[in-house]
């Protein structure tokens, strides 16, 4: 166990998602003589330093990184927001320095059954889902991890050997597993595709980091994977545990699939039907992907059927993803922050789209060298407008949508593209926020900019 008491830590980013508090907390509360560094300045990082006032003796090196702090600690603990070429990760290694991060030190740290779920699209619903599941058949059951509710070094004490622990787990999360070389009792990849490509060498190295999640299992363990992704259905050639797939067809081997309106579940060749794929309360053909993976998840650990039937048939809405967040004249809005890639958000266009309906666009923001083609086909479908925040994402999408006439450009204020989209909207209309790119050339993050669009929407009259 990595001893941290009276150990010299230096946390490299703290960051305004709750993680990198949460993880300065608890390296507080374990005993560590701790210096938080960041680039970010005080102002920018008030809302997390704020909730650290509690915790008196923390040094804080804000607006730089120094070398002088990498020289002096016993441990670097590496925020996922700080990337592995980081010159100052490259000396902590060269010095032989532990470098590990939050999801090392938790891994390290817990008692409990771990459940990881990982993948490109996805995770927070399927990690959701499985809590709820498994919270059915016993109430202690905790979820954490990759989301904004609860970061995991908040509940790893709390946690007792007979409990599980539900994890979504980002694909910076999973390289710090390798310090430790862990891995989840039960693992879940969703599905793989492009993304992060501006903070990953390749798409290989992007993939390779999600591979982590199974890397160290062992035989008494479970590995699931989306039988429809072929890069998947490869890996579970190489999984040392008992693999099982999902899929929305059948597959033909062991797992949960969809078919004839009816969701089924193999094992050892044998197929029962679990219940109705209407019975499912979260609507769009991606979430049925979601509700097949937490399925396969909850026949490995022993839910019943009653109990499985009972949870999907409850709506489950998670913030910023595909979220209605209100309705005035007839017009219906959705926040959808969370779609930060073309894949994520051609689903948002594919759900709200087939009906018929309008949809009015808020798209754009920050590259992460993803490409636009098939996006672009998208919105020609079905966007009646489209507005673009401004950022490098945006020029790429405006030249895809170079012969699309109702586009309107260069947007950093998104209430005036709220207000505008309402100005044209007929009832019936969706208007989407639906970015398919990252935020952080005008908010600090995804959430932050949901959060914007849904004061906008409670604006109007």
């Amino acid at each position: 166990m990595i001893e941290i008491k009276g150990k010299k830590v230096l946390l490299l980013g703290l960051g305004l998602h709750g993680g990198g508090v949460a993880t300065a907390c608890w390296l507080y509360k374990q005993g560590a003589k701790l210096i938080v560094s960041d680039l970010k300045s005080r102002t920018v990082l008030k809302s997390s330093l704020d909730k650290l006032k509690c915790c008196q003796g923390i040094k804080y090196v804000l607006g730089e990184h120094r070398e002088q702090d990498v020289h002096w600690a016993d441990i670097v603990v590496q925020n996922p927001g700080v990337p592995k070429e980081s010159p100052y990760i490259k000396l902590a290694k060269k010095l032989n320095k532990p470098v590990v991060n939050e999801a090392t030190l938790f891994f390290d740290h817990c008692q409990a059954k771990i459940i990881g779920i990982t993948g490109t699209r996805g995770k927070s619903t399927t990690t959701a889902l499985i809590g709820a599941l498994l919270k059915a058949q016993d109430k202690r059951a905790i979820v954490a991890g990759n989301i904004r509710t609860q970061a995991m070094l908040d509940v790893v004490d709390k946690l007792k050997p007979d409990s599980t622990v539900v994890l979504e787990l980002s694909s910076w999360q999973l390289e710090g597993l390798e310090a430790i070389k862990v891995a989840p009792h039960l693992a879940v990849i969703t599905n793989l595709y492009p993304d992060h490509l501006n903070r990953y060498k390749s798409l290989a190295d992007y993939y390779k980091s999600k591979k982590e999640i199974f890397r160290f299992q062992k035989l008494d363990d479970i590995l699931i994977l989306n039988a429809d992704d072929k890069v998947l259905r490869a890996w579970g050639k190489i999984s040392k545990g008992e693999v099982l797939f999902f899929g929305k067809i059948d597959h033909k081997k062991s797992g949960a699939f969809a078919r004839h309106g009816l969701i089924y579940f193999r094992k050892d060749k044998k197929v029962a039907p679990i219940c109705k794929t209407s019975d499912v309360a979260l609507a769009g053909e991606h979430n049925l992907e979601n509700v097949l993976a937490a399925v396969t998840a909850a026949k490995a650990l022993g839910v019943p059927d009653t109990l499985i039937k009972s949870v999907i048939k409850k709506p489950l809405q998670l913030s910023g993803r595909q979220e209605i967040v209100g309705q005035k004249n007839g017009v219906t809005f959705v926040n959808d922050t969370t779609a930060t890639t073309p894949v994520a958000s051609l689903a948002a266009l594919k759900r709200f789209g087939t009906d018929g309906q309008r949809i009015l666009l808020i798209a754009g923001g920050a590259d992460k060298k993803l490409d636009y083609k098939d996006w672009a086909q998208g919105v020609k479908k079905y966007c009646h407008e489209v507005w673009l925040l401004k950022g490098n994402a945006s020029d790429k999408m405006s030249l895809s949508l170079k012969d699309f006439k109702n586009i309107h450009l260069n947007y950093t204020n998104l209430g005036s593209a709220v207000r505008e989209a309402f100005d044209l909207s007929a009832p019936g209309d969706v208007i989407l926020l639906s970015p398919a790119a990252a935020s952080f050339n005008l908010w600090n993050h995804e959430f932050e900019r949901g959060e914007e669009f849904n004061r906008a929407v409670r604006k109007l009259k």
